[in-house]
């Protein structure tokens, strides 16, 4: 069991374990087709509202204090269908959108097997914890609806926290639940910004960013110790990580026997 001075992996979920962006490019061509068929908008107009939902979403801030993610995210397409159409609001149609475009992504929204069976694998020789950013009934729904929950040890939404990623109190945490201490663990995700500043900032052992185009990104910063193109790729960088550990202690012990 384990290996060698990493004991805990952390993954990130969206576009990490599950591709959550294709899943939401499938929700929106159902929206689209509905407004078309249904409700006799042009191809144009069912984009325009879609584009504009979609920028909202990119924007979002929402405070749970203040208001459900559910009405703030029907806001966004009543919102969306005004600037585009014009006239009154029509809350019903915007409700209508989002749960089209709620239901159809989580319906996609799927544990691929190869990542199953990875997943299944390094839990025996590691702990697994899920870690997330994001609202705490979204991100629970999805995590539902991939049936994800079976493969880690324990999970951990951001938006039930004090602080998300990338503040290094959400990390310690992780590290309590589990057991482990920094130095001990591993970050996988997809965000620069959150995954691999995150692990940073909490002094992780290491990080691993998952950049599926292996294109280099504008800003260098900040740098991870490892890049993948494939989440499958995991298991061959711990072992990396693992013979550079092993080296190290042989150098080590070489050094110790020379004096």
């Amino acid at each position: 069991m384990g290996l060698h001075g990493v004991k805990a992996v952390f993954f990130d979920l969206d576009n990490t374990l599950v591709d959550t962006a294709a899943a939401g490019r499938r929700a929106i061509e159902e929206v689209i087709s509905a407004l078309q068929s249904k409700h006799h908008y042009g191809e144009g107009e069912a984009r325009a509202i879609c584009d504009k939902v979609q920028a909202k979403l990119l924007k979002e801030c929402h405070d749970p204090a203040k208001m459900c993610i559910t009405d703030l995210r029907i806001s966004h397409w009543e919102e969306a269908i005004q600037e585009t159409i014009g006239g009154e609001a029509n809350r019903d149609l915007a409700a209508e959108c989002y749960y089209l475009w709620k239901t159809t992504r989580l319906q996609h929204l799927t544990l691929a097997e190869d990542t199953r069976g990875m997943l299944t694998e390094l839990r025996k020789r590691v702990r697994l914890l899920l870690l997330t950013n994001g609202d705490r009934q979204t991100q629970r729904e999805k995590i539902e609806a991939c049936a994800c929950q079976p493969y880690f040890d324990a999970i951990v939404v951001g938006g039930e926290q004090k602080e998300e990623k990338p503040a290094p109190s959400i990390f310690h945490y992780c590290c309590d639940l589990l057991g482990v201490q920094p130095t001990e663990c591993v970050m996988v995700g997809d965000s620069l910004d959150t995954d691999i500043q995150g692990g940073l900032n909490a002094g992780l052992k290491a990080t691993v960013w998952l950049n599926k185009a292996m294109a280099a990104p504008e800003d260098t910063s900040p740098v991870p110790h490892y890049i993948i193109s494939s989440v499958l790729d995991l298991p061959a960088v711990l072992q990396k990580m693992e013979h550079n550990i092993n080296a190290k202690l042989g150098t080590d012990h070489m050094a110790s026997s020379n004096e």
